[in-house]
């Protein structure tokens, strides 16, 4: 059988994608079905416990494939970056198709078209949502909630690492994608995304499908620099933009010190990407 990414592809011991069958040998195959994220955001775990592992997240709005559920957690795939993981099942709802990413770092859904409304509700970049009618300066969405038109009618930068640098200061969070935390290939991943781009979530797969290898003395803004699990985005040909575990956050730091900095736990750039 063909070697297969459990990241990318819902295979386990017992049960496997029906998709899958002929490249995968497994007792059961399922055949999974739609299911959207209706909380904010969700953790995407390694195993169905909450304190598993955080692989990645999905957002409100985004679509996942469903493959199993079973006490209080769904075993899912999304539908925008292929991650497979599990979902808490209250996460999870009806699926609606959505039109509209939210391109601004966060906004709020409102219950009426009124900002003093309550509860409100916070949700990321990326959050998919489907527009209803304008009320004055909101717009009304599927599920009821209302947004300022402003914040879901925004322009995206003009290129992916001005989107990035929205988020200079973040928490650093493993398997994050929000503007309440993120990890590196997190960081790559949500910029590239708001303009249009799509990209695999973890960093060595970010390496393996993005760009074309350049030399180190020919870097320019928006430059990806690879080293074994981490990931940095070049802001000049000096200047490196990454989230990281030794800031704890998102930073903007000379290129040097990093290289530095990370060369002496024994770890050395593999590779420099352009898009």
């Amino acid at each position: 059988m063909t070697h297969l990414d459990k990241r990318l592809h819902a295979i386990r011991a017992d049960l496997a994608d029906e998709t899958l069958r002929g490249r995968y040998d497994a007792p059961h195959y399922v055949q999974g079905h739609a299911a959207q994220c209706i909380v904010p955001v969700a953790a995407v775990h390694r195993a169905p416990a909450s304190d598993a592992m955080q692989l990645t997240q999905v957002l409100w709005g985004e679509a996942v494939t469903v493959f199993e559920r079973r006490e209080g957690w769904a075993w899912v795939q999304l539908q925008r970056d292929g991650y497979v993981g599990y979902v808490a099942d209250v996460a999870l709802g009806k699926f609606e198709l959505n039109s509209q990413k939210l391109p601004v770092r966060s906004a709020h859904l409102y219950q009426a078209a009124d900002l003093k409304t309550q509860p409100a509700i916070a949700i990321p970049m990326g959050a998919e949502v489907a527009a209803r009618e304008a009320i004055g300066d909101y717009v009304k969405l599927s599920t009821g909630h209302f947004i300022y038109a402003a914040h879901l009618n925004a322009e995206t930068p003009p290129d992916f690492v001005s989107v990035a640098e929205q988020f200079l200061h973040t928490p650093y969070f493993w398997g994050g994608k929000t503007v309440w935390g993120l990890d590196c290939s997190g960081l790559v991943q949500v910029a590239l995304q708001a303009c249009g781009r799509e990209a695999l979530r973890d960093s060595d797969m970010q390496e393996q499908s993005l760009g074309a290898p350049i030399a180190q003395n020919d870097l320019r803004r928006s430059d990806l620099v690879f080293w074994k699990g981490h990931v940095g985005i070049m802001q000049d040909s000096t200047t490196l933009l990454h989230a990281n575990g030794h800031h704890m956050m998102v930073v903007s730091e000379p290129l040097q010190h990093a290289v530095d900095r990370i060369a002496a736990k024994g770890s050395h750039i593999t590779s420099i990407k352009r898009l």
